[in-house]
């Protein structure tokens, strides 16, 4: 395992609509575990690969749960149907630090793909965990969370997300640093 550099906002990297993965092998997992470690590092619950600077449809989630457990898993070219009801909440984002926003996202929705060992997954999932599964599949699709604001919350954003563009990370903000990003 090791700990790989989070792509920031402007990296084109995070606008590349991701590859599907056709191999469940050995270097499919070891990204796997590395996305694991990475998003522990920076105190996330989901990191796509692209989020890594690695253009393949595979995400992670660490998503806790208010009685203790979580719900950890990894997914591979996943899909999302059956979407229903709203819910409108706070994110944040790895890839944006410093920047959160309450963004519109279905409810409960159903999700499919695989696991990195080629094992199926067919789940329906809700609350926070569909938040962060539908966040996460955006950046698979090149989309950030910014992407789903009013024009007039983007142009508020807008001196925020061009000084990350230009390498200008907010101040005192490192690796491990407390919050709930995506």
């Amino acid at each position: 395992m090791a700990l790989r550099n989070v792509r920031i906002y402007g990296d084109p990297v995070l606008r590349e609509k991701a590859k599907p993965i056709q191999a469940f092998d050995d270097s499919l997992r070891t990204l796997v575990a590395d996305l694991y470690e990475t998003m522990a590092l920076y105190n996330g619950v989901g990191l796509a690969a692209n989020q890594v600077g690695v253009a393949q449809r595979v995400f992670v989630v660490d998503v806790p749960h208010e009685d203790g457990t979580h719900d950890r898993f990894a997914v591979v070219n996943p899909v999302l149907t059956e979407r229903k009801g709203k819910q409108k909440d706070e994110e944040g984002c790895l890839s944006m630090p410093g920047i959160a926003e309450e963004v519109e996202r279905a409810l409960v929705l159903r999700l499919r793909g695989f696991d990195e060992h080629g094992q199926p997954i067919d789940r329906i999932v809700e609350g926070f965990l569909a938040r962060a599964v539908q966040h996460e599949t955006d950046h698979l699709d090149g989309v950030l969370f910014t992407d789903r604001l009013s024009p007039l919350k983007k142009q508020f954003l807008r001196r925020d997300l061009d000084a990350l563009a230009r390498g200008e990370v907010p101040h005192g903000y490192h690796p491990g640093e407390p919050g709930r990003s995506e």
